[in-house]
């Protein structure tokens, strides 16, 4: 089982606050396709809730011992029926694709038609900053800053 300090666990619960339980266990109990599908959760997402239908509270603290014994993972939360339950991602790949996706340098594909019509579209690629956008027409275009009020900036200067 895995060991959080009172910060992490602290950190954690309020991650959690906002998050909707993504497995049920009924009354059929802990079962391994249950096991199964906590442990697909916590791949997926690390830290997870889990709905416990059953009113015996020791039952309930006899599953959350055996999910997080089982699975290598940290109870943070045990609130009435419900379970929070975490243990960290792996390193997947998604994870540095997302990371990339960031407001830098990009390289865009502009093609423009001939003013004629009966040439060959001319191609070029251009690089773009990430306050800039390409057009229809294959004009980069920067992104202005937000306009303001006159009443509103003479109100707040006063």
């Amino acid at each position: 089982m895995l060991k959080l300090t009172p910060a992490e666990r602290s950190e954690l619960r309020s991650e959690a606050h906002a998050l909707k339980p993504i497995v049920l266990i009924g009354e059929a109990g802990l079962t391994p396709a249950v096991i199964k599908e906590i442990d697909a959760g916590l791949n997926a997402h690390g830290l997870i809730k889990v709905r416990v239908f059953g009113d015996d509270r020791e039952a309930r603290i006899g599953m959350y011992d055996t999910i997080c014994a089982e699975l290598n993972a940290a109870p943070v939360q045990h609130i009435g029926k419900l379970l929070v339950v975490y243990r960290p991602k792996l390193e997947g790949t998604k994870e540095t694709k997302l990371v990339k996706k960031g407001k830098g340098m990009r390289e865009v594909t502009i093609v423009k038609p001939s003013p004629s019509g009966t040439k060959k579209p001319t191609v070029s690629k251009v690089m773009v900053k990430g306050n800039e956008r390409v057009t229809q027409g294959g004009n980069i275009k920067r992104a202005k800053p937000r306009q303001s009020s006159a009443k509103k900036s003479s109100l707040a200067n006063s």
